[in-house]
């Protein structure tokens, strides 16, 4: 198994460096073709959405329909598919940020009731709660 940087799925979405860009394609067929599967952690999907957010300036439709993309493909591993996946439909309904409703489900999966915090998008939602 390959764990995948953040810059590779950006070159992968985006295709804003076509040398780069071709790069990824090859390196993704040759990873099909031998069944290699490949790793997105945690990380890498909470500043891939910070990437495609602030630097590219898409849309949060735009982000959570990536995201979802990523997380659909057979060929992608990840820490917890469906935490992933709980995390992204919060945030498509909500206004927090992504990795505030990840550390939420992590924190959850772990046993925690709740999550403390200031930000005050999170404490209009479930599972948060101000210190």
């Amino acid at each position: 198994m390959i764990a995948l940087d953040t810059n590779v799925l950006v070159r992968f979405l985006v295709e804003d460096d076509p040398e780069q860009a071709e790069r990824v394609r090859r390196f993704l067929a040759r990873a099909v073709k031998f069944k290699t599967p490949l790793f997105v952690t945690d990380i890498a999907l909470c500043e891939l959405v910070w990437v495609l957010s602030y630097s590219y300036k898409l849309s949060r439709r735009e982000v959570a329909d990536h995201l979802s993309e990523i997380l659909r493909s057979r060929q992608l591993r990840f820490s917890s598919r469906d935490r992933c996946a709980r995390a992204l439909g919060s945030f498509r309904q909500g206004k927090a940020d992504f990795p505030d409703y990840l550390m939420r489900e992590v924190a959850l999966d772990e046993g925690c009731s709740e999550v403390a915090t200031f930000d005050g998008d999170c404490l209009l939602e479930p599972g948060f709660v101000s210190p």
